[in-house]
């Protein structure tokens, strides 16, 4: 008879992926999200092989390395409706993609790419942040404090040049644009009407 439990993966097995997902990090903080594969493997000490057989593929080894931010950005999308009013609510949201999204140099365009892979796990994160987004913003536009024009896909754009911006300048310049690009959401600027 089959044991159908979930297996806990062999010592061996266990450190190899640590070690892949550390020299995964490092290299993704000196190089961006486009460091070289073979590179990393080389850093961890293993095989690209056992690179690849932990992580089929660059999407997945990113996945692994951002699972536990995911895990806290989310429990923080979850917290912000109760804490905060609405518009200060989706401001920290949006301050909080951002600094997620330029962990790494290249971290922002990877995630964009992923919404194309639906059987990711980078798309199905995407997906969540999309709904936390569309969430506070819903409750931002019913307290009024958010234009009627604005849109999800607005805020995600706005969100991502955010992590670009983070990537280009000093981290006060960066908070500083951000804050500029959330006074662009209130209402009674120009919304075309």
């Amino acid at each position: 008879m089959g044991d159908t439990r979930t297996r806990r993966p062999r010592a061996d097995a266990q450190r190899n992926r640590d070690s892949i997902l550390a020299a995964a990090d490092e290299a993704f903080r000196e190089q961006g999200t486009g460091a070289s594969l073979e590179g990393i493997a080389r850093r961890a000490g293993v095989a690209i092989g056992t690179l690849y057989g932990h992580f089929p593929n660059r999407r997945a080894l990113s996945a692994g390395l951002l699972r536990e931010r995911h895990t806290a950005l989310f429990e923080l999308g979850d917290e912000l409706p109760g804490r905060n009013r609405p518009l200060d609510a989706l401001a920290e949201w949006m301050g909080a993609v951002a600094v997620h999204a330029a962990a790494y140099r290249g971290l922002a365009a990877l995630l964009m790419e992923s919404l194309d892979d639906e059987a990711s796990e980078l798309h199905q994160a995407c997906a969540q942040m999309a709904a936390v987004t569309g969430a506070l913003l819903a409750a931002a536009r019913a307290a009024g404090t958010v234009r009627a024009d604005v849109t999800g896909a607005d805020v995600h754009a706005l969100m991502n040049a955010a992590a670009w911006m983070r990537e280009q300048v000093p981290a006060e310049q960066a908070e500083h644009l951000l804050d500029m690009l959330v006074d662009g959401l209130r209402p009674g600027r120009d919304s075309g009407s």
